[in-house]
């Protein structure tokens, strides 16, 4: 059971709430969130509006919302983190 609790102080910084920025606050809500509950809900986004390229899954197609978030329209999924890192306070 030790190595549970030393795990969790590991990740203590990943499950702390953080203030989204208003942009990203159209997604995932106002209220402080866990990096992990922020990327939970960009994913519910991105597959309730389809915003995957069906021919690349790991491109993800930004919609007006997302755009601001990622600079673009369009973004690696393994950027994604460090685009919504930057909304994060």
């Amino acid at each position: 059971m030790p190595k549970a609790a030393g795990k969790t102080k590991a990740n203590s910084a990943f499950m702390k709430p953080m203030q989204p920025s208003e942009d990203l606050a159209k997604i995932v809500g106002s209220q402080p969130l866990p990096r992990s509950e922020v990327t939970k809900k960009i994913w519910a986004h991105i597959k309730k509006n389809k915003l995957q390229n069906p021919s690349n899954k790991r491109e993800i197609l930004a919609d007006e919302k997302l755009q601001p978030i990622f600079g673009g329209k369009k973004l690696d999924m393994f950027q994604m983190t460090k685009a919504v890192n930057k909304h994060l306070k």
